[in-house]
């Protein structure tokens, strides 16, 4: 690749809207390290800056990468966007995590046709040719859903359930697979009832905001299935400030499992977590050396992810947990 076209090129990345390069590389020979173009979903969750973070962290300059890094702010055409700019600057990979499952065969394809590997993180995506893209790293988003329905089903019993469900912004892979298991969950069980669904975004301030309305519109609720911590945290805190007793009045149900999560179990706020392990950068970096060594990765990687809740977590734990 011709690596120092970077340089020429880096007054374009900035004016496309793409994560800048530092100054703190100046007169560095970037000919000498594997350059990664990396296009985030966004900074939405504490889970999403943890796997920027892991990226960044395996991805440096002193493990012999330069990574460009672009946030595309829940923005599918900015994460096109700046695709096309890595494909510009001949970048040696392309990490991409994409912000929905649908759209991506064209640019993906103005990236084959310039021999550049895409690898996919966290969720999945839908294209027609799976040589588009030269693997994917991350979770399964529909065991998660699985573990969480499985648990209520032998927390609960027969007792009537009313449930409330945080859903993330609709077309993700996670959002797909926590979705679907809730749905084949509530389609098995007569007394499962689905009082209330809305896209939560992932933050902690829309779950809130949801939570907060169902309280001031009456509607009764004993359940609350958030799609990742955040709106979890967000539920919480509605339920507190109109004196409803997260953990005991209502369940939680959540997933990703962030240490603050956690030590919301300790203290009995929240029922279950279900681990997304966002960690993913030192398996990109296993996925590039072994593309770099000439060898075939495995199309699809899963990593590897728990559960947890008062039966099984201890301070130990929590206290040991990387985000």
């Amino acid at each position: 690749m011709k690596k120092w076209m970077l340089l020429c090129l880096a007054c374009a990345l900035l004016l496309a809207g793409c994560g800048a390069r530092d100054d703190a590389g100046e007169g560095k020979n970037y000919a000498d390290y594997v350059v990664v173009g990396f296009s985030q979903v966004g900074a939405e969750s504490d889970w999403r800056k943890t796997n920027t973070r892991s990226m960044q962290e395996a991805l440096s300059e002193e493990n012999g990468y330069r990574l460009i890094f672009d946030d595309s702010q829940q923005k599918q055409e900015r994460q096109i966007t700046a695709i096309r700019n890595f494909i510009q600057q001949e970048v040696d990979y392309i990490v991409l995590a994409p912000n929905t499952e649908m759209g991506w065969t064209t640019v993906l394809a103005e990236a084959k046709a310039a021999g550049i590997p895409v690898i996919i993180v966290d969720r999945r995506i839908d294209v027609a040719d799976n040589e588009l893209f030269t693997c994917w790293v991350g979770s399964d988003f529909r065991k998660e859903g699985n573990t969480a329905v499985t648990w209520m089903e032998q927390h609960f019993g027969d007792r009537p359930l009313k449930i409330v469900h945080l859903q993330g912004n609709i077309g993700p892979t996670a959002q797909i697979g926590r979705t679907g298991a809730l749905n084949a969950g509530l389609a098995a069980h007569d007394n499962w009832e689905l009082v209330f669904r809305a896209p939560g975004d992932y933050t902690q301030a829309k779950g809130q905001e949801l939570v907060e309305q169902l309280i001031r519109d009456g509607v009764e609720f004993n359940v609350i299935y958030a799609e990742n911590d955040n709106m979890a945290y967000g539920a919480i805190n509605a339920l507190k400030a109109a004196g409803i007793r997260p953990g005991e009045d209502v369940a939680i149900i959540s997933f990703d499992a962030n240490r603050a999560a956690l030590q919301m179990i300790l203290d009995g706020e929240i029922s279950l977590d279900v681990e997304c392990n966002p960690l993913q950068g030192p398996r990109v970096q296993a996925v590039i050396e072994q593309l770099e060594a000439g060898k075939t990765p495995q199309k699809f990687t899963f990593v590897e992810e728990t559960f947890f809740d008062a039966d099984t977590l201890t301070p130990e734990i929590v206290e040991s947990r990387e985000y």
